[in-house]
């Protein structure tokens, strides 16, 4: 057994269903998971459709042993004080089962004592949660992405190896997430041979980017600037390179996520724990699911994990049954005491930190306002 999903799912989707998961006789009233993120921006949206989009389907088939699966849902805003008022609602509302969420890392850390504290902890699972730090962040805590570390090196190795950069510019974002990718990505530039020829930190409301890269430009500039923060953040700094006249390759993680749709974004490399046109029936039928279900909406990796989650999820409460503890139980044991689940971001398996080692990372380029594999320089 290697997923659970409906038969609805499966002629909308194409996926392949477990037969007894789903659909069964018995029970009573809605079974509700919390989903919480940022959902009145941009980058939270697709988290919220996808996992809109597989609780109808899940519903459509019959539930969880009869039981209609239904959702809680908190706007976090993406900041730690609003994640840990959102987290502490969750948490008190008995009938809530299990939480998708958060989409940072910092948010992530903020909420994790609430969820993994008291005598009735509930588990929480980020589809986009990358720092490092939250490997230990409790063991109601997991994750279905890959860390920092993994974006950076491979951000890096793609600098070096495709993109033929002898050196490199940090821009980076002074969060958990900004730090972790500025760091990795250094590291593993500076060990295949590159040269950092500058780092430099941000926050958020600094007035303009126009003097961190004048300096850059009088040291000569760089073959490729990371940008290791927002999408917001990129949005500002691209134009800029444009005015003081430099035009290196950009670079990002996937909280570049949503760049591609605009007009400066393009040409921008990001990576990315999933992109739409990986291969595969599973996934080709999922995006054609959820561009039907929400034409015009972007598609990105919260939004295919967000559907990932919920239905890791349904295969939990189909074995385990709709009891906080026995969920946080079974998903431990996922990939070791039970099957490995296989979902459109490819396959999830928990180590003892809640994280999935061995998800991959690709690096995609921003064309034609679409993310795409990013197959030659």
């Amino acid at each position: 057994m290697t997923g659970i999903f409906p038969r609805a799912a499966r002629r909308a989707t194409g996926v392949a269903l477990v037969a007894g998961s789903l659909g069964c006789a018995g029970g009573k009233g809605p079974i509700a998971l919390g989903l919480v993120g940022p959902f009145s921006e941009q980058r939270g949206v697709s988290m919220r459709l996808g996992a809109e989009l597989a609780v109808r389907q899940i519903n459509r088939a019959g539930g969880i042993h009869g039981r209609p699966l239904s959702l809680v849902i908190e706007d976090d805003s993406g900041v730690p004080e609003v994640a840990v008022a959102g987290a502490r609602r969750l948490y008190a509302n008995r009938g809530v089962v299990a939480v998708i969420g958060h989409l940072t890392s910092a948010a992530t850390l903020a909420a994790a004592p609430i969820y993994n504290g008291g005598t009735r902890p509930v588990v929480a699972i980020s589809p986009s949660a990358s720092a490092p730090s939250v490997s230990a962040a409790g063991p109601y805590i997991f994750r279905v992405c890959p860390t920092d570390v993994v974006h950076g090196t491979r951000l890096a190795t793609f600098a070096r190896q495709r993109l033929g950069a002898q050196t490199a510019a940090i821009l980076y974002h002074t969060d958990e997430y900004g730090r972790g990718i500025r760091a990795t990505f250094a590291a593993e530039f500076r060990r295949l041979g590159g040269r950092i020829v500058a780092e430099d930190p941000y926050v958020p409301d600094l007035p303009s980017f126009e003097p961190y890269l004048r300096r850059l430009q009088q040291r000569g500039g760089a073959d490729v600037l990371l940008i290791a923060g927002t999408a917001a953040s990129a949005e500002r700094i691209l134009p800029t390179l444009d005015t003081v006249g430099m035009h290196p390759r950009v670079m990002g993680g996937d909280a570049l996520s949503g760049l591609e749709t605009t007009p400066e974004g393009q040409g921008v490399y990001m990576s990315a724990a999933y992109l739409a046109d990986r291969p595969g029936k599973r996934n080709t039928a999922f995006v054609a699911a959820y561009h039907a279900t929400y034409p015009g909406q972007p598609l990105d990796h919260r939004g295919a994990a967000a559907y990932d989650i919920v239905y890791l999820l349904a295969r939990a409460l189909g074995a385990a049954g709709p009891h906080r503890a026995a969920i946080r139980q079974y998903l431990a044991g996922v990939g070791t005491e039970s099957p490995t689940f296989d979902g459109v971001t490819g396959r999830i398996a928990f180590d003892g930190h809640g994280d999935v080692p061995n998800k991959a990372v690709v690096i995609g380029v921003a064309r034609d306002g679409r993310l795409v594999s990013a197959q030659s320089p």
